[in-house]
């Protein structure tokens, strides 16, 4: 493997497969290049894994095969902390998914503080002297 550079990131790249080391960290740094909402947010990354017979190029522990975040995407990560397995420019899909992510996100933030509003309004003083008012007519 050779060291090259994905998507502002240093990584270890495979020219025969075109697959991508990404150490335990820069996975999470390759999402933060576009959700700015924080980790929180992003939901859990592994729900569950299958071994595999690929092996950790740190530790040589079987990989372990999970479906990134409930994506259609899977992917392979040391079960000692090491790092995650990405095939041929998966790590552009994992860019995709978090971009679509934060958009969702966003949608659902506003749509949760537009209706915050609503319902505030609707206890207000002014509200329910308006409805009484209505009726008493």
């Amino acid at each position: 493997m050779l060291p090259t550079e994905r998507h502002k990131l240093k990584v270890n790249y495979c020219q025969s497969c075109k697959g991508m080391w990404f150490e335990h960290v820069e996975l999470g740094e390759l999402e933060d290049e576009v959700f700015d909402f924080g980790d929180h947010w992003k939901g859990t990354l592994v729900f569950s894994s299958a071994a595999t017979t690929d092996k950790c190029p740190e530790c040589t522990a079987l990989l372990q095969r999970f479906q990134y975040r409930l994506f259609d995407l899977e992917m392979e990560f040391c079960p000692n902390q090491h790092g995650y397995w990405l095939e041929d420019d998966e790590d552009t899909r994992v860019l995709e998914l978090m971009r679509r992510e934060e958009t969702d996100l966003e949608r659902k933030l506003l749509a949760e503080d537009k209706w915050s509003a609503a319902l505030r309004h609707m206890h207000s003083r002014s509200f329910f002297s308006k409805m009484r008012d209505l009726f008493q007519r």
